[in-house]
């Protein structure tokens, strides 16, 4: 007769409400899914970044459909439309309020590069004031492209090591 090992076997009364996971696992898997944006819209990309908001393309899919309007409570800055010479301090200076780890996404030709514009007044792409994340193509960008960007930003927050960045802040 086979008598099991009771120190080899799965007792689900012990450990079916154990989760065993890396540190950075689980920071990253509650960052990913609940990230707060802080909507910058410049132009007319807010009005598909408002879109993105909407019952057809429910952004609360992603954990990130609380709009936050204060830097202080939101970690994902999204620049929708041209950003000019006169707000890129604004801009800068409300992403320096925001808290970290923050990261930014650049949605729409305008914000990325200047669009079509090349003029004094236009700032030739937001990431020569803020490091920007993940770009987003188009004039404007349909919404589905900013849940894209949104879907890469996740994969990329899933990555970092953010253990080691809070033992060494």
């Amino acid at each position: 007769m086979v008598t099991a090992n009771p120190e080899l076997t799965y007792n689900s009364k012990i450990e079916g409400d154990i989760v065993v996971t890396r540190v950075d696992a689980a920071i990253n898997w509650v960052r990913t899914n609940s990230m707060w944006p802080m909507p910058m819209g410049l132009a007319c990309c807010a009005i598909e970044l408002m879109a993105v908001a909407a019952s057809r393309f429910d952004i609360a899919r992603f954990g990130a459909e609380v709009m936050r309007f204060s830097p202080r409570q939101a970690d994902c800055m999204i620049v929708a439309g041209t950003v000019t010479y006169k707000m890129a301090p604004v801009v800068r200076r409300i992403y320096d309020q925001m808290a970290s780890p923050k990261w930014v996404i650049a949605m729409g030709a305008c914000a990325s590069s200047g669009g079509m514009y090349r003029s004094y007044a236009t700032l030739q792409g937001v990431d020569r004031i803020i490091p920007v994340d993940v770009y987003v193509s188009g004039c404007p960008p349909r919404p589905e492209a900013l849940l894209d960007a949104l879907m890469k930003l996740q994969g990329k927050v899933k990555k970092e090591r953010s253990f080691s960045k809070l033992l060494s802040a």
